[in-house]
C-alpha cells in the first residue's frame, strides 16, 4: 500500500500515537533510576545523569543522521530496522555491568529510538491541510503520553523487579511494535533522487532559507532544556528532602502526565490559526511555574507537582504549535524539517538534563529554580524581539 494524502483515518492516528508514544519511551526509562543505576554500574553521583544525557545526544544525533532517510528510502521498511536496533540496544543495557558499555549503550538507545521522527512526517503526509494540526496534535498526545508515562512506569518496575527488568520488558514491547509498524503502517516511497550526502547538505540550506525553523528550533530548544532538568532533578529532590520512596516518586511523575492534553488542544488552536497567542503564553508560563513550590514549606510536594503539570503542559503546546508551522513549510522536505526542529529541541534536553545533577548538588533545588526559569525566559525574550521587529512569519 502507498501512503497517499487523506489517509489518516481515526483509527490510524491512535495507532501511530500508540507505536510513538512506546517508542519515545525508550530514552526516558532512566531518568527516574539513575540513583539505582549509578552504584550498581559503578558511576559517580555527578556523572549519573550523563545517563539520560547520552540518550538525548543519540537521538539528537539519530535525528540529524537518520530521520532525513524519510525524504528518501520507503519509510515503513526504515522504521522498522531502527526499532528491531533498538531491541538489541535495549538488551545489551539490561545486562552489562559495565560503566562506560552502559554509557556507550544509553548513546545508542537514542540513535535508534528514532522512528517515532519517521512516522510523525508520515501522518502528516497522509494528512489533508485542513486536519493536519489535529493529526499531528493526536500523534504528538501519544509521543508526549509516552514521555511522561515512561517515569512512572519505570520508578515501579525498578522498585519491584530491579532497573534491568525495565530494559528487559522495553526490548519485548519493541519486538511487538515492530510486528505492528510491519502489518499496519502504509508503505510510502519519497518522491526524490538525491544522494543521502546530498540530503544531508541540504539541511544548511534549509536551515538558512526557514526562518520559522530557526525561530521554532530555538524556541523549543530552551523550552526541552527547562523540562529535562526538571524531571531529571526532582526524583533526586523528593527521594532526599522528602523521603519519597521509587514507587511515590512514580505517583508523582504520574501526575505530570495530565500535561499531556496540550497536545490535541494545540492542534486545534494552530489549525485556528491562534499560534503565536498561544505560544506566547506557553513560554511565559513555563518561566513562571517553578514559583509554586515556594509558596509555603509545608505545601512543596504539591508546589513540585503543580510545576510538573504547568511546566508539561506549556512545553508539549509549544512543541506541537511549533511542529505544525515547521510542517507548513515544504511538504517534500518534511522529513529534513523535522529532523532539524527536533535535533536541536533534544540538543536542549540533553544539554538540561546534563547540567541536571551538577546544579542541584552545588546550589539544591534553590539553584534548579533559577535556571530552569532562564531558559523559557530567553525563549519568550527572542519571541518577543522577532514579533516587534515585524517578522511574524517567522515568529
Amino acid at each position: 500500500m502507498t501512503a497517499t494524502t487523506h489517509a489518516m483515518t481515526r483509527g490510524m492516528v491512535l495507532l501511530f500515537a500508540f507505536c510513538c508514544g512506546a517508542i519515545v519511551a525508550n530514552i526516558y526509562y532512566a531518568q527516574p533510576i539513575i540513583g539505582l543505576i549509578a552504584p550498581d554500574i559503578g558511576l559517580s553521583d555527578t556523572m549519573a545523569s550523563f545517563i539520560v544525557s547520552l540518550t538525548q545526544i543519540g537521538y539528537a544525533l539519530g535525528l540529524f543522521f537518520l530521520v532525513p532517510l524519510g525524504d528518501l528510502l520507503e519509510n515503513r521498511r526504515l522504521m522498522i530496522i531502527t526499532t528491531v536496533v533498538a531491541i538489541a540496544s535495549l538488551l545489551a543495557a539490561a545486562f552489562t555491568d559495565q560503566p562506560n558499555v552502559f554509557l556507550l549503550i544509553s548513546l545508542l538507545v537514542g540513535f535508534s529510538s528514532v522512528s517515532v521522527q519517521i512516522l510523525i512526517p508520515l501522518a502528516a503526509h497522509l494528512a489533508p491541510e485542513e486536519s493536519r494540526g489535529r493529526v499531528v496534535g493526536g500523534i504528538m498526545g501519544g509521543l508526549l503520553l509516552g514521555i511522561l508515562l515512561a517515569r512512572p512506569v519505570s520508578s515501579v518496575v525498578a522498585d519491584h523487579l530491579g532497573w534491568r527488568a525495565m530494559f528487559m520488558i522495553a526490548a519485548a514491547l519493541m519486538a511487538a511494535i515492530s510486528v505492528v509498524l510491519a502489518l499496519t503502517v502504509p508503505k510510502r516511497q519519497p518522491d526524490h533522487s538525491a544522494t543521502y550526502g546530498q540530503l544531508i547538505g541540504s539541511l544548511w540550506t534549509l536551515l538558512r532559507q526557514q526562518p520559522v525553523l530557526r525561530q521554532r528550533a530555538f524556541y523549543q530548544g530552551c523550552m526541552f532544556a527547562t523540562f529535562s532538568l526538571f524531571w531529571t532533578a526532582v526524583p533526586l529532590e523528593l527521594a532526599r528532602n522528602h523521603g519519597l520512596s521509587q514507587s511515590e516518586i512514580a505517583i508523582f511523575a504520574l501526575v505530570g502526565a495530565i500535561g499531556a492534553i496540550a497536545a490535541p488542544i494545540s492542534g486545534r488552536l494552530a489549525d485556528a490559526g491562534h499560534t503565536r497567542i498561544a505560544s506566547l503564553l506557553a513560554m511565559l508560563f513555563a518561566s513562571l511555574s517553578f514559583l509554586p513550590a515556594f509558596i509555603h514549606p509545608a505545601y512543596s510536594v504539591i508546589g513540585l507537582a503543580v510545576t510538573g503539570v504547568v511546566l508539561d503542559f506549556c512545553v508539549q503546546m509549544n512543541m506541537v504549535l511549533g511542529q505544525r508551522a515547521v510542517y507548513s513549510l515544504d511538504a517534500k522536505s518534511r522529513g529534513r524539517l523535522n529532523a532539524l526542529y527536533m535535533t536541536s529541541i533534544f540538543i536542549g534536553g540533553a544539554f538540561g538534563s546534563s547540567v541536571a545533577s551538577a546544579v542541584y548538588e552545588h546550589g539544591g533545588w534553590l539553584w534548579i529554580v533559577i535556571v530552569g526559569s532562564v531558559f523559557p525566559l530567553l525563549a519568550l525574550l527572542r519571541f518577543l524581539s522577532v514579533s516587534q521587529r515585524g517578522s511574524l512569519a517567522a515568529a
